[in-house]
């Protein structure tokens, strides 16, 4: 009879260390999957996941020797952006990446990327990988990050994915403004410089500038153009670096930003664009617009 108290005081201490372990290094109130059981870790502002962690295990148990997700764990609460690390098979990558995508509680995307191999990708060895996904969340709840093979075929047979549940917590955010053309609000376009604000908002972050000019490249929403928005920036741009000093706001592109760019009037509603976009934040009073580095021939006509 003693043996057994023993034994049975052994398992509930372990428990409690399981527990009490999750708590100290997951630092994040969430769902903490402990011996088949979702456990409260601090005060979790999403309901408890409705399937059972046990089960997740066992359903994805088959792809264990193919792939090895680090990070995020399984029930951790994350916030943006959220780092995804691991390791997969060399037959998970195509061109040394694979995709990534966060699902709400619903089941709808809300954000979609990418994982990157971290070394030589084309073996049937494990390759490390590293990635991350950026998103708002407009309030706390369960989610699902799915890592899915890349599949080049695109046949459904040869498609492999595992789902990792998660608890998405509620996005610390700022506003801004985006300027953009509108052909409804300016049909005629007397005036190339004339642009119009549409307010966006992002996960807050201290580097406000470039998130703005991050948001511009994207250009208008599928709502923003039913509107009449339009961006007369080509896409595919990328924002190489982004100073302010004294006021100066200088913006650095790639050759994107100019490539078959013909007219004044583009050119000057292009520069409009991004220096408005620039010149909502207090600390810019002027724009500078370079190319690779190219000031003075940067974005003619």
């Amino acid at each position: 009879m003693k043996k057994i108290i023993v034994v049975i005081l052994i398992i509930l201490a372990v428990g409690l260390i399981a527990i009490a372990g999750a708590r100290i290094f997951t630092g994040e109130d969430s769902w903490i999957c402990v011996n088949g059981e979702w456990i409260k870790h601090g005060q979790p502002s999403a309901a408890m996941p409705e399937s059972g962690c046990g089960e997740e295990k066992k359903e994805n148990s088959v792809l264990s020797e193919e792939i090895v997700v680090e990070s995020p764990a399984r029930g951790a609460g994350i916030k943006s952006p959220l780092e995804i690390s691991g390791r997969a098979r060399g037959s998970w990558f195509f061109e040394a990446s694979f995709p990534a995508r966060l699902l709400d509680d619903a089941g709808e995307e809300i954000a979609r990327g990418s994982v990157e191999a971290e070394g030589e990708w084309m073996t049937e060895k494990m390759v490390p990988f590293k990635g991350s996904l950026i998103f708002t969340a407009l309030k706390s709840e369960n989610g699902t990050l799915v890592l899915m093979n890349d599949n080049p075929s695109g046949l459904p047979e040869n498609e492999k994915k595992i789902e990792i549940p998660v608890v998405i917590q509620k996005s610390e955010t700022s506003k801004m403004k985006l300027f953009f053309g509108n052909q409804k609000l300016d049909p005629e376009v007397l005036d190339c410089s004339k642009v119009f604000s549409v307010e966006r908002e992002i996960p807050r972050t201290e580097a406000i500038g470039r998130a703005a000019l991050e948001e511009l490249l994207k250009g208008p929403t599928e709502a923003e153009k039913s509107a009449g928005y339009l961006s007369n920036i080509n896409s595919g741009v990328k924002v190489k670096n982004l100073t302010i000093k004294d006021g100066v706001a200088t913006a650095e592109f790639d050759e994107q930003l100019e490539y078959q760019v013909g007219g004044s009037c583009r050119v000057v509603a292009i520069r409009s664009q991004i220096t408005e976009t620039l010149k909502q934040f207090p600390t810019v009073k002027e724009v500078i617009i370079s190319v690779n580095g190219r000031v003075e021939d940067a974005l003619q006509p």
